[in-house]
């Protein structure tokens, strides 16, 4: 099948051939034709799929077709994300296959000043590409109107229910018209995703071209064994002997990442750290950095790493495991993307058997351990709880209980908030927008 079978617009298919695209990935052959009929979608695709293009291209497609010139430009589409990396890149994809088309677009993000985007909105948006709590902010302030939203896209929908967004999305959600269509998109298919769904979605398209939570066949994962302490070493022995020249390395916490960025520089291998705390400057000048072969190592938290679209990335690290075992496929989905191969390595020490154990579950599969000679792992050494991280508590059994991630969001749980009310209906409980906006 080609993009010209899809019942794309022939400006749409002539810009996706400009970018050197000809056949459309599973995800897209089935979501491209479903959205342009109308109708709501759920959908699930391994990471590096071509998720984005899935939806952005039918929404390019549908706008431009009813776009009306000159008047108001009222938002038409919104897209959530639930990092500022990935609104930027979704963002980004909209202009890039919308070029020539009568449309705009924009992000609206925190960590940057609201002057110039309420300046941007006053001058008209058909496509907002947002994180939850700087749209919050702009609802609470009436900088931004959803009122005429066509359609809404929910973008790593179980991400943003990992971090506490379940109470923001209701808000935003009671700001839209009730008739609109709504797309969930995501790299996994939990079971809050598929409850959340049959709240906001009607008689929706269900697409699931990977068997549930699977990583990509074209990662190749490896586990070495190691002791507590010995991981910095073998990290920084495996990047030189091994001659990395680009490295993602994941890290369970903030104040991990930027320890280990000095650590390596310090061992002679350039490395910058990109995390929540970071303003949105030194976020994007780390990641231009690595991006342009500045520095060989990009160490990063889960929170941060959603959107991180690197092409053809040949390596990423987990210094060390996630405590959500679904976070194990979305890092090591960061590598082998677009029919690229890449390798994905975990350092696991004995306190994380726990999580180990619980990824394995997850895939179904073993992964392969090998020992790396030289930084063997001293078999005497006894399990201590595992360092806190995006789960808000420590963990020694193979991941937080997914639905209570507390931490990053301000300590807010989803226990006992339930699911969104079903279109019309308003949210539940108070909550701070502005105190919100900052994690985003």
């Amino acid at each position: 099948m080609s993009f010209d079978e899809l019942g794309l617009a022939t400006a749409l298919v002539r810009t996706v051939r400009e970018q050197g695209y000809t056949t459309p990935t599973p995800i897209q052959q089935q979501a491209i034709p479903a959205i342009l009929a109308g109708g709501d979608v759920l959908a699930s695709a391994q990471t590096g799929t071509g998720k984005t293009a899935g939806f952005t291209l039918p929404i390019l497609d549908r706008l431009s077709r009813a776009h009306s010139p000159g008047g108001t430009r009222p938002v038409r589409a919104l897209i959530l994300t639930p990092t500022r990396e990935l609104a930027a890149q979704v963002e980004a994809s909209t202009r890039t296959y919308g070029k020539g088309l009568p449309l705009k677009s924009m992000t609206l993000f925190g960590g940057v000043g609201m002057q110039p985007q309420i300046q941007t909105l006053r001058r008209g948006v058909d496509i907002l590409v947002a994180t939850p709590g700087r749209l919050l902010d702009h609802l609470g302030r009436g900088t931004v109107d959803l009122s005429r939203v066509e359609t809404l896209v929910l973008d790593e929908a179980d991400r943003m229910l990992d971090m506490g967004f379940i109470r923001d999305i209701r808000r935003v959600i009671s700001s839209l018209p009730n008739e609109r269509q709504t797309l969930l998109f995501s790299a996994t298919f939990s079971n809050e995703i598929r409850n959340l769904a049959q709240d906001l979605l009607r008689s929706p398209t269900r697409i699931d071209v990977a068997r549930r939570n699977t990583a990509a066949e074209a990662v190749t994962q490896i586990v070495h064994p190691v002791n507590r302490t010995g991981k910095q070493a073998l990290l920084s022995s495996l990047i030189r002997n091994g001659d990395w020249q680009q490295v993602l390395v994941f890290t369970r916490t903030k104040h991990g990442a930027d320890r280990l960025a000095k650590q390596l520089d310090r061992d002679g291998v350039t490395a910058t750290a990109i995390h929540g705390n970071k303003s949105q400057g030194a976020r994007t000048t780390a990641l231009s950095r690595f991006h342009k072969g500045g520095v060989r190592v990009l160490v990063a938290t889960d929170i941060a790493a959603r959107g991180l679209d690197i092409d053809q990335l040949p390596h990423v690290v987990n210094y060390e495991l996630p405590h959500v075992p679904e976070d194990y496929v979305h890092r090591i989905g960061r590598t082998g993307r677009a029919g690229h191969g890449g390798q994905a390595v975990s350092l696991v020490c004995v306190d994380e058997q726990g999580q180990l154990a619980g990824i394995e579950r997850l895939l179904n599969r073993s992964i392969t351990k090998q020992t790396v000679a030289g930084h063997e792992p001293d078999l005497a050494e006894r399990p201590e709880p595992a360092t806190k991280g995006r789960s808000g508590r420590s963990n020694r059994g193979g991941g937080a209980r997914r639905g209570h991630p507390g931490g990053g969001r301000g300590g807010q749980s989803r226990s006992g908030q339930g699911s969104p009310g079903r279109r019309g209906q308003g949210p539940r409980g108070g909550y701070s927008a502005r105190a919100k906006s900052k994690a985003a």
